[in-house]
């Protein structure tokens, strides 16, 4: 089968590799129908999250036809469509039984105290080959993938599999309530959909910070109010947005690739810390390999928490979904803590999420296709990956069909 395969910094193929298997009996075997590429997807490509290894098939976004279950899987049979959760979870121990599928004590090879396990992620997760490709092995079958009825279509469900679910975590991180004004730091997939989950958990104002034009025009039509870092200081803005008290809950989706201003007020200052942001990119991404524009770590890892920080009131909360590595140990702890600020973050624990958000989608409350931009086939992929890596307008979420 097709899948597209990891070799290295700034080297990705599709490559033919060997169909799946059955391998514990709550595997299942599905055939993927429709996949996506994920911000996540291009730290590993851009080398700011290390420890990838080497023939690991990409991808941790899917929905798909079960084709073949294990004797363990007593939910699926032959013939359903399902929406792949892209963190997997046992099921049965103490942290998925609380909801912490994130945090499964089964599902990591690694043992315990590993942490997260997804599709297609570094040997620290797994790691467990990904879901970018024709067919895919998925472990605890009888757990992760949720049943999709008919009316609810693939390109409507894959935003279930990952972004919708990882924005409904981070509002809830961020402890949005009634009337709360929001800030959401990064426009992309999951910032789209952090201004959905914001308005739909109760926020009364929503801003979204930014430098992509498009994407600040897709989140307008959500109902949010844009800043535009390239041309305006965010911080400055929100203190002037809010009466110079900064807004109460702050949802940071932007992660260890985020780019510094190099244009507006707001360039200057990060001018001024571009020693550290550029010793932070080492620490991160000590290998590196960009070829004409594109697989470029970001040449500020730790500016969209000091923007977090920074906007927020006195005794705000800070919810981080944006992706960082180990590696990463920048943050303004000193100004948050003389703010007695809440911060909270981490993977989101997709499994507890999707029924819910499902019958969202089901019942037409949201339609989360809103934010796909682009569908491409799987010989086109690495071209996409190519387009999404440089942050061209109009490519906020690529999707891909593998048939």
């Amino acid at each position: 089968m097709k899948a597209v395969v990891w070799h290295g910094v700034g080297d990705i193929r599709l490559d033919d590799v060997p169909d799946p298997t059955i391998q514990d009996p709550t595997d299942a075997i599905v055939e993927i129908t429709a996949s996506a590429i994920c911000g996540t997807d291009l730290h590993f490509v851009r080398g700011t999250m290390a420890g990838m290894v080497e023939g690991t098939v990409l991808g941790h976004e899917a929905v798909g036809v079960v084709r073949e279950t294990g004797p363990g899987v007593r939910n699926l049979r032959p013939g359903d469509r399902v929406v792949i959760p892209s963190t997997v979870g046992c099921g049965y121990c103490s942290y998925c039984r609380a909801g912490y599928y994130a945090q499964c004590d089964n599902a990591n090879p690694n043992g315990p105290a590993a942490g997260t396990c997804f599709f297609g992620g570094p040997q620290t997760t797994g790691p467990v080959d990904g879901l970018q490709a024709q067919y895919a092995r998925i472990p605890y079958a009888n757990v992760g993938p949720v049943w999709l009825p008919e009316e609810v279509g693939d390109d409507a469900a894959i935003m279930l599999s990952d972004i919708y679910p990882t924005a409904w975590f981070g509002a809830r991180l961020a402890e949005v309530g009634t009337g709360d004004t929001v800030l959401v730091l990064g426009a992309g997939p999951v910032g789209q959909f952090a201004v959905t989950s914001a308005f739909q958990q109760g926020a009364g104002r929503v801003l979204v910070v930014d430098g992509v034009a498009s994407r600040l025009e897709q989140a307008r039509a959500r109902g949010a109010e844009a800043v535009d870092f390239t041309a305006e200081d965010p911080v400055a803005v929100v203190q002037e947005l809010t009466g110079g008290t900064g807004v109460d809950r702050v949802i940071e989706a932007v992660g260890v690739d985020a780019q510094r201003p190099r244009s507006g007020p707001a360039a200057e200052a990060a001018e001024q810390q571009a020693g550290q942001f550029e010793a932070e990119r080492g620490q991160v991404a000590p290998e590196q390999n960009p070829q004409d524009g594109t697989w470029v770590a970001g040449d500020a890892p730790s500016q969209a928490l000091q923007w977090a920080v920074e906007t927020v009131a006195k005794a705000g909360t800070i919810g981080i979904i944006g992706v960082y590595p180990p590696q990463a140990t920048s943050f303004p702890i000193g100004a948050a803590m003389n703010k007695n600020l809440t911060v909270k973050m981490g993977n989101c624990n997709h499994r507890r999420y999707v029924p819910e958000l499902l019958t969202l989608v089901r019942t037409g409350a949201v339609d989360p296709s809103t934010v796909l931009t682009q569908v491409g086939d799987l010989p086109s992929v690495l071209d996409a990956y190519e387009t999404f890596d440089r942050r061209e307008s109009g490519w906020t979420k690529v999707v891909l069909d593998p048939s």
